[in-house]
């Protein structure tokens, strides 16, 4: 076995670690989601979170991490949708962001 095969099998082996994590980062994403707006009376729209960016960040440690922002939409009646999002560094979430108008908070 050469390296180019070697360097194959762990593209292969990294492609659905990946696509488990980011299942596993998502689910705690919605969840983050629902408890900011279930905590501010207000309606996650669509229950889901969108991914919108991608890239590494290091953590308190120094050790580099997937860092993902989502976004979702929310509202306060349900006739108005306003863009929320999360940041996410590996399974911890960093900062969730509801854009809250004044008089809502």
């Amino acid at each position: 076995m050469d390296l180019l095969d070697l360097l194959g099998l762990l593209l292969l082996g990294a492609i659905p670690w990946l696509w488990l994590d980011s299942l596993k980062a998502r689910e705690m994403a919605v969840a983050a989601a629902k408890s900011a707006c279930n905590s501010e009376r207000l309606l996650l729209l669509d229950d889901t979170v969108a991914i919108q960016r991608v890239g590494l960040a290091r953590d308190d440690d120094g050790v580099s991490r997937l860092r993902r922002v989502y976004g979702f939409e929310y509202s306060d009646t349900g006739n108005d949708r306003t863009a929320g999002s999360i940041v996410m560094l590996g399974s911890r979430v960093l900062v969730i962001n509801l854009n809250l108008p004044d008089a809502l908070q």
